[in-house]
This record gives C-alpha cells, structure tokens and sequence, in this order.
C-alpha cells in the first residue's frame, strides 16, 4: 500500500487547486478541477477564482454565465449554490438528486409542506420554465397559477430554495442571468448549450473521483460529509464500489484512506511546502478538506453559525489563521506563527491597495 504524510497530501491539494502556482487558467477550469466552486456568497466566489490566477478578468465569470453559458450556478452538493462547468452540471444533480432528500418526512415537516405539494411545484416547474427567464417572482407566481395552491407562496419565496433545490437536482432549473440585485432562473435544457441527462449511476461515481482528484486522499466519511451527509451508507458504497477499479488504498500517517489511481505518483513524488497563501470565504480547499486541517481550538473560528467558513490563510496547506479587510487594510489573527515578509507579499499580490494591519 502506497504511504505519504499529510504534509504531502496538503501539498498536492495545494497544487492540484492552483493554490501553489497560480497561472493561466480559467473560470471554468477551475470550477471543473475543483468539483465546483461554492457560490452562495458572489464576491466570495469570484475570490476563489482570482486568487488562483495570476491575472484574473474581474468581468469573467459574468460573460461565462450569461454570454457563453460555459458555467452555472445551481444548486448542488449540501443543497449548496455552487458555479459549476455547465457540461459538467447534470453530474452534480443527478448524484444529488439520488438522495431524495425532499422526499424524508422530518424535511417536509420542517417547512411545512407535503411530499405531493413538492412534487407538483416539480411538475410545475416543468412546465412553465423551458424557453424562459424568471425572476423568483415570476416564477413563483407562475407556479402558484399551474398548481392553484396560493399557501405555496411562502415556502417558494423563501432565500433558501428549500421547493427549488430538487427542480434544480432533477434538471429542470437553473439560475440565469442576475437582474441587479434580484436572481432569475430558467431551464438547463433551453439555457445551456448541448444540456444531457446523466444517470446517477453514471453520475456518483465520476463525482468521487472528481472529489478525490482535487481534495483527495480521503476517506468515504470525507466524501459524504463534502457531497451530502443525508447520502445512505448503502448508495456511496455502491458508487465507490462502481469506481473501485480507478481508485487505490494510500495510507497517509496511519490513515487508511482513497486516491485516484492515476494521481499517485503525482502525490509520492510531492515535497511538502511552507507557502502562504490567503483563500476567501468559502474557499472550496477548505469546506472539503479533513477537519484535522484546523486546529481544534480555533475551529469556531473557521467554521461558523448560520453555516459561514471565514476567509483563512494557509502555512504549508494548514488553516494557520483567518484574516479578513477593515480599515483600508488586511488584519490576520494567526493560529501559529506566520512569516511575516512571506505574508505581507501574499497580501499585495491578491489585494493590491491593501496592506497588512
């Protein structure tokens, strides 16, 4: 069995999401090499894709999404917003839509709705989204009127998406271009350019591995907790066991855990380093990794109420600290002690007018 240090794997992770070298890539690649990039917050989505290039186009991502549809946002793992490669999109809600979260009595109880309410705002959807582009508004009055059910209002109004989310795991949605402030949604099938539906069978186990080729080695706890901590034991062990020929046991400082076949050498070969580097809020290199990255006693720090992940500052690929911007500059409070020449480079290559307080 294949063994390396988690200093190692840190390394790799870090090198694999464009952290070590940030260079001419994409939106869209980064995107797709990082099984999406997490997008509740805009700006901090667009944090995670300039900070892994060495000249991000601030105006790039807008054009992705709504001159050539090459990315989406939808919902996806966690029931989350993520920006995701459009061809790549019907993976993640398929896998997703798999668990039937929508379907689990305590859910349904939860806001209030039955499981026949949701699945005719599903059917409703349906039919009055292909072809066109709706404000929440619109469509929520539009569903209203196809399912003659004005106590639905509430529960599709609602910020959170709850009656939305399986429309969009199901492929029947996704968001379309912003109007100002308010979001609009449309249909995958008329928005996006060659859209196809995809099995989950197909679908969950090309997401462990693409999971696995950017925040591997992990164990099958780290995938579910990343992917959907509703998932049954019995279907991820169906997927990993589907791609179980494309995957190898390492063992990383006594831990048993999974990588990518092909990535192996890769990793073995992989020195560790002591980079700094400061990732936003959000940042997809945290929210997937292993908690041990965060020091226990700082970890209410980094993983916060309402579900919030603080912008962070990596040593060596370790969340060393959280930083954020007040005062026309850039505060960090360290969780371990940072070279602070390395760090004030850091702050001026991704904040430039910023400096460190």
């Amino acid at each position: 069995m294949t063994t390396v240090t988690r200093a190692q794997v840190l390394a790799w992770r870090m090198r694999r999401q464009h952290l070590s070298e940030p260079g001419a890539v994409s939106a869209v690649e980064i995107a797709r090499r990082l099984a999406g990039v997490q997008a509740q917050v805009p700006s901090s989505a667009a944090q995670a894709v300039a900070f892994r290039q060495a000249e991000p186009d601030e105006h790039e991502i807008d054009r992705a999404l709504r001159e050539e549809k090459t990315l989406v946002r939808m919902w996806s793992v966690r029931g989350t917003l993520h920006l995701h490669a459009s061809e790549d999109a019907p993976l993640y809600g398929s896998a997703m839509a798999a668990v039937r979260t929508w379907e689990r009595p305590s859910v349904l109880r939860g806001h209030g709705v039955t499981l026949a309410e949701v699945t005719a705002i599903i059917d409703a959807v349906a039919e009055v989204l292909p072809g066109r582009v709706l404000t929440r508004e619109e469509l929520t009055e539009a569903v209203l009127e196809h399912t003659g059910s004005p106590h639905l209002a509430e529960v599709l109004r609602s910020g959170w998406g709850f009656a939305l989310k399986p429309a969009s795991w199901l492929g029947l949605l996704c968001h379309g271009p912003s109007e100002g402030n308010r979001v609009t949604f449309t249909s995958p099938s008329t928005w996006l350019p060659g859209w196809r539906q995809v099995t989950a069978e197909v679908a969950g186990p090309e997401l462990i591995k693409r999971y696995l080729g950017a925040h591997g080695p992990s164990t099958v706890a780290d995938f579910e907790r990343w992917f959907a901590r509703s998932a049954k034991a019995s279907l991820l062990k169906t997927w990993f066991a589907s791609a179980r020929d494309e995957l190898a046991e390492v063992t990383v400082d006594g831990t048993k855990m999974f990588a990518r076949a092909e990535d192996l050498d890769e990793l073995v070969g992989t020195a560790p380093n002591e980079l700094v580097r400061l990732l936003p809020a959000f940042d997809q290199y945290v929210i997937a990794a292993n908690r041990d990255l965060i020091p226990a006693e700082h970890l209410a720090k980094v993983s916060r109420t309402a579900g919030w992940i603080s912008p962070v500052v990596l040593h060596g690929g370790r969340v060393a600290g959280v930083w954020k911007e007040e005062d026309g500059g850039v505060s960090v409070e360290q969780f371990e002690r940072l070279p602070k020449k390395t760090l004030v480079a850091e702050v001026a290559r991704l904040l430039p007018g910023r400096s460190l307080l």
